[in-house]
């Protein structure tokens, strides 16, 4: 219990908490902008192939 009150209330708890924060959310952000990407260059490349056109 010390541990969290300490990781709350405390300066280097509080950096330490905005760090996993941020990491989290950049990890979460990256998982979604190379999901939607690989998603769009799938679907541009059945169309080219639909097309008969090099990817």
């Amino acid at each position: 219990m010390h541990a969290l009150q300490d990781f709350f209330s405390t300066d280097y708890g509080l950096m330490s908490a905005i760090g996993l924060a941020i990491t989290i959310g950049m990890g979460v952000f990256f998982y979604r902008f190379f999901m939607r990407n690989i998603r769009e260059d799938a679907a541009a490349a059945e169309r080219a192939a639909r097309e008969g056109r090099p990817v």
